[in-house]
């Protein structure tokens, strides 16, 4: 009699195992056609994006066409300051009116009227540093014992515009002329005076002073 109540209750719990694989394989189908049916009614193609159609100029970048002139290169100097270039990378030098070692007088700015002589000319950006001409302050750090800090006056360019040359002779600003000389050399003149500004004693002591200043630098 147990023997016949224990095989009752094992087909009793098959059966009841087998029902519920079927409901859960059932379900499982119901899940999967519903998946089905969502996909096929979106309209989804190779060109198209949750069923909206795309453009082709979406789907292709058109390139855009190189333009004629090609723009300076800006090379990087300082956070403050900028150097134009040629696309070969050299700096652009602009034509200035003034030369190293030229008496100049101010027209304008804080030294208007002060007169001096170039010392150092920067061609990359038309600037020229005048002895004792736009001075600025600056605060120097002391690097030791040895060495204390201190303020000091430095000369500070000046764009080439705001100078015009200067005759010691005739006490007279003037601006500048270019002629050739019989021997076939261009040199520059005072247009108001007609006074030669190259001249070989000029550049003889020019190149005299820069040995001074390279010796004193070395020493």
């Amino acid at each position: 009699m147990c023997i016949i109540i224990l095989s009752l209750y094992h087909c009793l719990d098959r059966a009841h195992s087998e029902s519920h694989r079927v409901e859960a394989a059932a379900s499982k189908m119901a899940t999967m056609a519903a998946l089905q049916s969502s996909m096929t009614s979106l309209s989804l193609s190779s060109n198209s994006f949750l069923g909206q159609r795309l453009s082709p100029s979406t789907l292709y970048a058109v390139p855009a066409k190189p333009s004629e002139k090609p723009c300076l290169i800006v090379a990087k100097l300082k956070r403050w300051e900028r150097k134009e270039c040629k696309p070969n990378s050299l700096p652009v030098l602009h034509k200035m009116h003034v030369k190293l070692g030229d008496t100049v007088k101010v027209i304008s700015g804080r030294d208007k009227g002060k007169i001096g002589e170039i010392t150092k000319v920067f061609r990359h950006n038309s600037s020229v540093v005048v002895k004792d001409i736009n001075l600025k302050t600056k605060h120097v750090k002391s690097r030791g014992e040895d060495e204390p800090g201190q303020i000091l006056k430095i000369e500070a360019p000046v764009h080439s515009s705001n100078v015009m040359l200067y005759s010691k002779e005739q006490n007279v600003a003037s601006r500048v002329g270019h002629k050739i000389l019989e021997d076939g050399k261009r040199v520059r003149y005072l247009i108001k005076t007609g006074e030669i500004i190259d001249t070989a004693e000029n550049w003889k002591r020019l190149k005299e002073d820069k040995k001074k200043t390279e010796v004193a630098a070395a020493s």
